[in-house]
């Protein structure tokens, strides 16, 4: 009998883990990996001297390096010698960082600022995480139309959700140009109350951005048929300049009721890894828009209970300075620059680069094929997006020929 006793009990005491198939994440499928990321992981282990990288996202100046921005730098060393609290801010993050950037986005004659709501996020990809989730809160069946191709992660972000990814037509490969008609087909048979997802500026990956007449159109299209845009506007002063780069989103909003912007601070101010970003939502009326605060505060609460600090108050502090604010804009104009520049000489060079010079911003997709693209990795250590998606700001004045040359060579 004290057998039998002792047996259960050992049973009984025994790790659950013990049992066949109840470990909980013996459950779990391996994903595959980000074919990006795994890129730069490649690139960073070849030795070879002459390699090129123009596949990872970020801006270099002419000696291949990610510099830190000035008056980032300045206002980092005020922020450290005036900063007397570490204490929480709240969901919303800093409330003058979200305020000072909104007359950098909507211009400084719009009229709806009591239709506005939004917060605070870590960066572009945590404001469209939120947008995501705030318009399943609002109707889960709610579909996200996509211009084909876009930013890889945009559908990683959507399916994360829960919500249904659909592609419209947007850039046509061979004519390497935007499909402006097909693109209008498709968005005038999008059911009411569904969302568009649109480029703000310096569309990536294609670097086709919509003129001020297409972007008028398809504010008129979208008013109509009752759709939800969803403008993210993550590289604003690369393109054509800080104005410039935001009149096609500031002609979409005069025409609507409701609208989600998610911004990025990664790209025009360099805060990367400091993970600064805002989202501002457009609603009908000032009623809906505190509607709407509740749910973007009560969202993030659960979400990442308060985004980080350091890069908004860097932001804050540039933007309040009669001194860094300048400066910060001189910057980003030579950054700018840089990247015309890059554009430009790749046109003259060659006639196969030459619509590059007619694009905006840090990207542009060359035509090759995946052969094309392996073969100039292992032959000429020049590493590229798997899309054939480049960055141009990863091109610098010494590395441009090597690359023209080398890209040439396996057409």
């Amino acid at each position: 009998m004290t057998d039998h006793i002792e047996k259960i009990l050992e049973k009984f005491s025994s790790p659950l883990s013990s049992e066949k198939g109840s470990a909980v994440f013996e459950q779990l499928k391996r994903q595959p990996a980000d074919s990006l990321l795994a890129l730069i992981a490649l690139c960073r282990a070849d030795k070879r001297e002459n390699k090129i990288d123009v596949g990872v996202g970020v801006f270099c100046d002419d000696q291949g390096h990610t510099p830190v921005m000035k008056a980032v730098k300045a206002a980092e060393v005020h922020l450290i010698n005036t900063q007397n609290s570490k204490s929480y801010l709240g969901s919303v993050g800093d409330v003058v960082f979200f305020q000072q950037l909104m007359p950098i986005i909507f211009g400084t004659e719009y009229t709806y600022q009591n239709r506005l709501s939004g917060l605070q996020t870590p960066g572009g990809t945590g404001a469209l995480r939120l947008a995501f989730d705030l318009i399943k809160a609002a109707n889960p069946h709610t579909k996200i139309h996509y211009g084909k191709p876009t930013w890889a992660n945009h559908g990683q972000l959507i399916a994360a959700v829960g919500l249904e990814a659909v592609s419209y037509p947007y850039y046509k490969a061979e004519t390497r140009e935007i499909d402006f008609s097909a693109m209008m087909d498709a968005l005038k048979q999008i059911k009411r109350g569904d969302a568009v997802l649109l480029h703000g500026c310096c569309h990536n990956p294609t670097g086709c951005d919509l003129t001020l007449d297409q972007w008028q159109e398809i504010g008129a299209v979208i008013a109509k048929r009752g759709l939800l845009p969803i403008i993210d506007l993550a590289y604003q002063g690369l393109g054509d300049g800080l104005d410039e780069d935001a009149r096609g989103l500031r002609l979409l909003l005069d025409q609507l009721d409701e609208a989600i912007i998610t911004y990025s601070c990664d790209k025009n101010f360099g805060l990367y890894r400091e993970r600064t970003g805002a989202i501002y939502v457009l609603s009908e009326n000032k009623t809906v828009a505190e509607k709407v605060q509740s749910n973007l505060t009560s969202l993030a609460r659960a979400t990442w209970s308060m985004p980080p600090d350091h890069g908004a108050a860097i932001v804050r502090i540039i933007l309040e300075s009669d001194i860094l604010r300048p400066s910060w804009s001189t910057e980003l104009q030579e950054m700018q620059h840089r990247i015309k520049t890059m554009r430009d000489q790749l046109a003259q060079a060659d006639a196969y680069f030459r619509p590059l010079s007619q694009q905006k911003g840090m990207f542009s997709i060359l035509p090759l094929s995946s052969e094309q693209i392996t073969r100039l990795r292992v032959e000429k250590a020049i590493y590229m997006a798997p899309s054939g998606r480049i960055n141009i700001a990863g091109l610098t004045s010494k590395t441009l020929h090597p690359f023209i040359e080398a890209v040439k060579s396996v057409l």
